[in-house]
């Protein structure tokens, strides 16, 4: 006979004790996680939180090793550069989050004496801090009932409940979190979306929550959350010039507002709706396309890049333009994109 499952009301006397004694068992050793008994670092707790946006956790582990041997707190990423922080950043996408990394630590230190306000409204003050951000920050680092939504909780709250509004979502995941050990259970929500309750072939056997989930008495788990259809990308085009003098090749650094902001980059024109072409070189050549294409994906929109080479005279690179050593150019931080670009031409 099945078990009896819990009405949704009763959900929030269920989850939080079933799920953390989950937790204790089975949770995931990550580099920035607090291991049981030790006390959780704000700053690893905020910087993990930032890089994993859009990111994997495998993707964002050795990063996030490097970034910490090299500014472990606040105070040195404070008096960082901008630029160095921009370049180790480079990979890990959506290069504002970089730039407000910087700004935020600037901000702690001179404003909070080197240490985190420790209330949700306060850390959503910061630059860079949003909602989930501060709530994540508030539960993990301070131990703050604050409720945690990202996509894996999403998926879990919007099968327990069998919700197909996602605006219902984050006040049904409020009902669940507990006044004690929110940290934990924030991270346990997180580790069940990930290990157990995947958006593909779920493992409900093995779940705590299953006698509570609604979607698995349903036996439609995979259809929730309730996706929106998506709407599709549209695709511009652009050309990158690979300028070649002696072993070096031109980069320059994008303007310091929009897509890829500060960064290093390799030359290219405005993307558009138009055809690519050599109107937009850097300097005078004799630039030749190379066969093929780049692609590479943005949120809003697909890019097609077409490549042009030339060898030209290193005196007439443009102001702010700098010479880099061709066979060192994977320490440039170049964005995906133009590092994708690089390696498409062949010379690497």
């Amino acid at each position: 006979m099945a078990a009896k499952l819990p009405s949704a009301p009763s959900l929030s006397g269920f989850v939080a004790p079933a799920l953390l004694r989950w937790y204790d068992a089975h949770r995931r050793t990550l580099p920035w996680r607090a291991g049981p008994g030790e006390t959780a670092d704000p700053y690893r707790v905020w910087l993990s939180e930032v890089m994993l946006q859009q990111t994997t956790v495998a993707a964002v582990g050795p990063r996030f090793a490097a970034w910490v041997t090299r500014w472990p707190d606040f105070a040195s990423l404070a008096q960082a550069e901008e630029a160095d922080v921009m370049a180790a950043w480079a990979g890990l996408g959506y290069y504002a989050r970089a730039r407000n990394l910087v700004a935020c630590a600037r901000a702690v230190v001179a404003e909070h004496k080197g240490a985190f306000p420790r209330t949700e409204a306060e850390l959503r003050a910061l630059p860079g801090i949003g909602d989930y951000t501060a709530a994540a920050i508030a539960a993990i680092a301070f131990g703050a009932p604050a409720t945690v939504v990202d996509a894996n909780v999403e998926r879990v709250v919007a099968r327990l409940f069998r919700l197909e509004e996602k605006a219902a979502i984050r006040p049904a995941a409020a009902t669940l979190t507990p006044n004690e050990r929110a940290g934990d259970f924030a991270q346990a929500m997180m580790d069940l979306g990930a290990t157990i309750c995947t958006p593909r072939a779920p493992k409900c056997l093995l779940c705590p929550l299953r006698d509570g989930c609604a979607a698995n008495a349903a036996g439609d788990q995979e259809a929730y959350p309730v996706k929106p259809a998506k709407a599709g990308k549209p695709t511009r085009h652009g050309t990158i010039f690979w300028a070649r003098s002696g072993s070096d090749v031109l980069l320059v650094r994008r303007p310091p507002k929009g897509l890829l902001g500060g960064m290093r980059a390799l030359p290219t024109g405005p993307w558009t709706d138009s055809a690519p072409g050599l109107a937009d070189a850097p300097l005078p050549a004799d630039w030749q396309m190379l066969a093929g294409r780049v692609e590479h994906v943005f949120t809003h929109f697909r890019l097609q890049l077409a490549l042009a080479s030339a060898v030209v005279d290193r005196h007439a690179a443009p102001d702010g333009a700098e010479w880099w050593p061709i066979e060192s150019l994977g320490e440039a931080g170049l964005p995906t994109v133009f590092a994708k670009a690089a390696r498409a031409t062949g010379e690497l």
